[in-house]
C-alpha cells in the first residue's frame, strides 16, 4: 500500500510524492525546494525519481535532489543525462513495493512516457504528465495529432477506475473549452460546478479518473455526435471528420482559446 500526495510548484505543477513505510518516490520534480520541504516534513529521505519526459518543469529539480545510487527512471528515448534507468513501453520497475508499467504516450514530446500499476487493494494508478489532463491534453510540442490521438486511446483503454495523476492544475480552463464545443453535455454542466466549489477552497482537481474523462474530455469524445458537428462547420470538407481529423482541429482549436 502507498499514498500519493501533490506538490504544488510553481504557478499550476503538481509534483506527486509517492510514500509507503518503506520507500518515498517523486514524479517530475521541477524544482528541488518543495520536494525538500516535504520530505523534511515527513522525515522521509528521497529513494527515487520518476520522470515522463524532458522539459525544464519535470526536471528541474532533479539534479539538486540526485545523490550517488538514487534511481532515476526515465524515458529511454530522452535527451536527460541523470536518468540512469532508462526505460521503454512494457517495461517493469518496483516503486514502493508495486509493480509500474511503461507505456509510451508520443505527442506533447516524441519521448513522453506515462507510468501504470495496478496495486494490490487500491485502485489503479496512472501518473499521466503532460499527456492527458483532467478534461484536456498536452500542447504538440514534438509530436503529431495522429500520435497523440493514438497515445490518448491507450490510455483511454485503462480501466475506468483508474486514479489519473496529472502534472497540471489546467481542469477550469479545459472544462470551459470543453463546454464550448459539446454545450449540450451535462456531464461537463457538473463538472464545472464541482470543479469550481473545489478550486474556489484551494482544493486541487486532480487525480480524475478515465470513467469522468471518458465522459467529459473533448479529446477523448471524438465520437460524440455534437462534437463533429462543430468540428464539421469548421473544416472545409464537405465530407464527414474521421476521429483523427476531429481531435486535430479540437488542439488546434483549443491552442487558441
Amino acid at each position: 500500500m502507498f499514498q500519493i500526495s501533490p506538490i504544488p510548484a510553481f504557478h499550476d505543477n503538481y509534483f506527486w510524492l509517492i510514500e509507503s513505510d518503506t520507500e518515498t518516490w517523486v514524479v517530475d520534480p521541477g524544482d528541488a525546494t518543495p520536494v525538500i520541504k516535504a520530505l523534511q516534513d515527513r522525515g522521509k529521505k528521497l529513494s527515487g525519481i520518476l520522470i515522463t519526459h524532458h522539459h525544464s518543469d519535470h526536471i528541474g529539480g532533479v539534479k539538486e535532489l540526485h545523490y550517488p545510487g538514487l534511481q532515476v527512471i526515465g524515458p529511454k528515448k530522452d535527451r536527460f543525462e541523470l536518468v540512469n534507468d532508462a526505460v521503454s513501453d512494457g517495461d517493469i520497475r518496483q516503486v514502493c513495493g508495486a509493480q509500474f508499467k511503461v507505456i509510451e504516450v508520443p505527442g506533447h514530446t516524441l519521448n513522453h512516457i506515462a507510468f501504470f500499476s495496478t496495486p494490490s487493494g487500491q485502485a489503479p494508478v496512472l501518473f499521466s504528465g503532460d499527456t492527458l489532463f483532467a478534461a484536456g491534453c498536452g500542447r504538440l510540442f514534438e509530436g503529431t495529432p495522429k500520435q497523440m490521438f493514438h497515445s490518448l486511446n491507450r490510455l483511454l483503454a485503462l480501466p475506468d477506475n483508474t486514479q489519473v495523476y496529472c502534472a497540471h492544475e489546467y481542469t477550469e480552463a479545459n472544462l470551459r473549452f470543453a463546454l464550448s464545443v459539446e454545450p449540450g453535455n451535462q456531464d461537463i454542466v457538473q463538472r464545472v460546478r464541482e470543479v469550481s466549489g473545489l478550486r474556489a477552497q484551494g482544493i486541487p482537481s486532480v487525480p480524475t479518473n478515465i470513467k469522468i474523462e471518458k465522459a467529459t474530455n473533448p479529446f477523448l469524445r471524438t465520437t460524440s455526435a455534437e462534437i463533429t458537428s462543430n468540428i464539421k462547420a469548421k473544416l472545409e470538407s464537405t465530407g464527414t471528420p474521421d476521429q483523427t481529423e476531429i481531435f486535430a482541429q479540437l488542439r488546434k482549436m483549443k491552442d487558441i482559446f
